[in-house]
């Protein structure tokens, strides 16, 4: 691996961590080290960090509170 791609990685612990889930990254980086990018991008929507996934996360949350004010609401009556 290109000692560059090695420090930027070191100096990012999500992406190394990502890297040693996904050991083919190591091949990709090795052969291609401009491909950083493609790690960047693959690594959020491995963790969820895309904008759907957090629209979805964030819609889920609302559900979440919405059935529990109702279900407080049933337990008054």
């Amino acid at each position: 691996m290109d000692i560059t791609v090695y420090n930027y990685l070191a100096g990012n612990a999500r992406l190394t961590m990502f890297v040693r889930y996904n050991p083919e990254w190591y091949r990709y980086l090795s052969r291609d080290p401009d491909r950083i990018d493609e790690l960047e991008k693959a690594a959020k929507q491995f963790y969820g960090q895309t904008f759907p996934q957090r629209v979805e996360k964030l819609n889920n949350q609302v559900q979440m509170v919405g059935m529990l004010l109702q279900f407080a609401g049933a337990m008054k009556d």
